[in-house]
């Protein structure tokens, strides 16, 4: 008999260990790697989904001889659900990513694939007469959990020889959406004798024997009532059927128009370089572009030449707000090739994307973070926009970065690994720097007549007292007046969302903090609410103080709705549009909010750093950073780099076609050396300085590091906790490694847990893999089941 390797998802007791079941004999030469199973597991032998990772006959050494084996219960899936690459990047990602293998793979997997559902059985007209009265018996559909393990085997048969269409249907309904069509019986129908006085239902027969095709059931449905339609379905002159709907084709019918580009000369030499990798091992490349100087051209012609030799690519983008544009410029370039796959996506259409994908139906994946372990067969290329983006990395387990699955899935498929931006990670630029990568550049502005914005930088200081409101100097408010005057557009970014950043006791001191985490709440004053942005909690506003009961209560700080407010006052006649967390949770209005702003049916748009990144709207003369240090004084060893690049980045939005642009940076910390080399668009020489202080204080890109960070209810058992964890690495590291810690993080408390983490700093440790997993291992104890523990790889945060 066949026996198969199962690795089962068990929340409670993970482990990489695969158990071994027996292979029903029905299903023997039927069984693939990478099919998920139901199995019994544990001691009440509760059903629990797992998927194969292997298949030897019993008497294999694979195979202990006094194993009593339980035998599969359930087959899920007619065809492989994970293919080959993704069960090797799995293994791949195991030893750098500290999760265990179960969640890694699931990880690959669209949410509805982890959830229940049935499949739906169709046949083709490829199925024979007699095999198709003997599995239907005059059916349109059946469904494959209704079936014995006999008939199962035998549609897996032939569902593998395309004579069947199957469909995969959730059992809540609510990830496939379907739509009702119906197929007129001709030969029913001719037959079908009606009441001279039925002039309604003659009507119908006359419709359909006049349109003999298929019909949309809300079409026939707006001709004739119900009562009739569903006549002449008992009748059997009507057919009726379901269909699975393809939520995300909306996307594909606007009709974008995105046309090839002449490339200029830098840009033509870069494609040059690109092309020629097509199909060989290479180094992966950084493409380092300043704002406007075309990387997105780059891109689409790279994917161009990719597609015409038979290949398919990935395209990557860090944000939701940057999707709508590039989605625009893909599907207008490649239409139904394209597959979008990102979090602005309802469950439903990422299944239906992630269908496309998986049926070679489309050879573009264009997305986000998770778009990057798409099913993609035969990949030539793999880019990555904004490569500097922190959001490519997983903040949960698996807490894997997009970048190193995309170098491992280069490696595979021998496939161009193409990261651009316009100010590229310190590690990346350092590894370009040492030839690990290849590094290739875009100096000038792909528009000709486009010219890098002139940046000045206002200090608050020198205004103190002398400007009404707390958000705008005077200097930046007669930018804007005189930009709106010239009827031309102002985006304006304040990195905090919410009204005020807290509220305080003017009497006692005391700040509104939430009882759930050690953070002030933020003032919302649109819902008239408190809310902590950590764990979603949400108040009404005080009125009197919690500690001395005054009703001194004042509110300080500023964001994004504050803002607005002023400006709303300060320009009555300005059409202004707010972009944040706040005012983009409804499905759409990324786009809705961007599209508005690109048609010229608003003068300012103000948002936090959403708006910082990709947009190009050629009538934005002005930009203004109302607070250039909100995130400097974070402490975070990349504060001042992430500061350099918000501020590059949001610069390079003004001036990008023929209208000259203006930036203005609103800091109390002029000299800081992050405004400054932001001032002077000048990437190298920050580069330059920010990896000197790197270098002296051990951090990356010349030092690695690992976070561990242990959560739990009661603060006294989560630092005990912490110092056990300190026993085994001790125990099992060198001394060359620095292990720094356990100490509380900095926002000690959130969701009702404390926090304790230990820092890793090394430059070469052996012992490292096998320690780590050690303590993961560790957490598997009894005693520990309620302790929560992250190993983070190259944290991108410290706070």
């Amino acid at each position: 008999m066949q026996v198969a390797q199962v690795i089962v998802d068990v929340p409670l007791m993970q482990t990489d260990k695969p158990y071994s079941y027996l292979v029903p004999s029905q299903f023997e030469g039927l069984l693939e790697v990478g099919m998920r199973v139901h199995v019994p597991f544990g001691q009440g032998n509760r059903l629990i989904q797992g998927l194969v990772l292997g298949l030897f006959n019993q008497d294999s050494q694979h195979v202990a001889e006094t194993e009593e084996l339980k035998e599969i219960v359930e087959v899920l899936d007619v065809s492989p659900v994970l293919n080959q690459e993704q069960i090797w990047l799995a293994d791949q990602l195991r030893k750098t990513v500290f999760s265990y293998k179960i969640t890694i793979l699931k990880a690959m997997l669209p949410g509805f694939l982890n959830s229940s559902y049935d499949k739906i059985l169709y046949p083709t007209d490829l199925l024979t007469a007699e095999e198709e009265a003997q599995l239907f018996a005059g059916r349109q559909k059946m469904h494959f959990s209704d079936l014995d393990k006999d008939r199962q085997a035998q549609i897996m048969r032939l569902a593998q020889k395309g004579k069947i269409r199957l469909e995969y249907q959730a059992l809540d309904k609510k990830k496939i959406k379907t739509e009702k069509w119906y197929r007129p019986d001709l030969a029913v129908l001719a037959q079908l004798e009606l009441p001279k006085a039925a002039k309604k239902k003659q009507a119908l027969k006359d419709y359909l024997l006049a349109q003999p095709q298929e019909l949309l059931a809300s079409d026939l449905g707006q001709e004739f009532s119900r009562p009739i339609i569903n006549y002449f379905i008992e009748q059997g002159a009507l057919l009726v059927e379901e269909r699975e709907v393809n939520r995300a084709a909306a996307y594909f019918e606007k009709n974008y128009q995105s046309k090839r580009l002449e490339l200029n000369e830098e840009q033509a030499f870069v494609v040059q370089q690109l092309v020629q990798k097509i199909g060989q091992p290479s180094k992966p490349l950084l493409l380092e572009g300043v704002t406007g100087s075309g990387k997105t051209e780059v891109y689409l012609q790279l994917i161009e030449e990719v597609l015409k030799r038979g290949k398919t690519a990935i395209m990557l983008v860090p944000e939701i707000s940057l999707t709508p544009q590039v989605t625009e410029r893909f599907i207008g370039r490649f239409g139904k090739q394209v597959a979008l796959l990102h979090s602005g996506l309802s469950d439903g259409e990422k299944y239906d994307e992630w269908r496309k994908v998986e049926r070679g139906q489309a050879q573009i994946v264009v997305g986000a973070r998770s778009a990057i372990f798409a099913p993609l067969k035969n990949i030539g290329a793999i880019i990555i926009d904004e490569e500097h983006e922190a959001s490519y990395k997983q903040d949960s387990n698996p807490r894997y970065h997009a970048r190193e699955v995309a170098l491992l899935r280069a490696q595979y498929n021998q496939a161009i690994l193409l990261l651009g931006s316009a100010t590229p990670s310190l590690e990346s630029r350092a590894r370009a720097s040492r030839a690990v990568y290849d590094f290739l550049q875009l100096k000038k502005r792909a528009n000709p007549l486009a010219q890098i914005p002139q940046v000045e930088v206002l200090d608050f200081r020198d205004y103190l007292g002398q400007n009404e409101t707390s958000n705008f100097t005077p200097a930046l408010l007669e930018a804007i007046e005189a930009t709106l005057a010239r009827g031309e557009q102002v985006v304006l970014m304040l990195n905090r969302r919410g009204y005020s950043s807290f509220v305080m006791c003017r009497e006692c001191g005391t700040v509104d903090t939430c009882p759930n985490c050690d953070i002030s709440l933020t003032l919302h004053m649109d819902s008239k609410t408190m809310n902590c942005h950590y764990c979603g909690f949400s108040k009404g506003i005080p009125r009197v103080c919690p500690n001395c009961s005054s009703t001194s209560i004042r509110y300080y700080g500023t964001g994004t709705q504050k803002a607005y407010d002023e400006l709303s006052q300060l320009f009555p006649q300005a059409k202004i549009l707010r972009m944040d967390v706040d005012t983009t949770r409804k499905k759409g209005s990324h786009e809705k909010l961007l599209s508005s702003f690109g048609r010229g049916e608003a003068h300012i748009l103000l948002g936090t750093q959403m708006i910082a990144k990709g947009l190009d709207f050629p009538n934005v003369t002005l930009v203004g950073v109302l607070n250039a240090d909100i995130a400097l004084n974070l402490p975070d060893f990349r504060s001042s780099e992430r500061t350099f690049q918000l501020l590059t980045q949001v610069a390079g939005r003004a001036g990008r076609a023929e209208k000259a642009g203006r930036v203005l940076i609103q800091t109390y910390n002029p000299n800081h050396y992050a405004i400054r080399f932001a001032k002077d668009q000048d990437y190298e020489s920050f580069y330059a300085y920010e990896m000197a202080i790197r270098k002296q204080l051990s951090y990356p890109p010349y030092y690695f590091t690992v976070g561990l960070t242990l959560s739990h209810q009661e603060e006294d058992f989560v630092l005990k906790k912490a110092y056990e964890v300190m026993d085994i690495l001790r125990a099992n590291l060198s001394e060359q490694i620095q292990i720094l810690g356990p100490t509380p993080k900095p926002i000690a408390r959130t969701h009702n847990l404390y926090h304790y983490q230990i820092l890793l700093k090394y430059r070469q440790e052996a012992g490292l893999e096998l320690a780590l997993n050690g303590v993961l291992e560790w957490t598997q104890a009894r005693e520990n089941k309620d302790l929560r523990l992250s190993i983070d790889n190259e944290p991108q945060s410290f706070i």
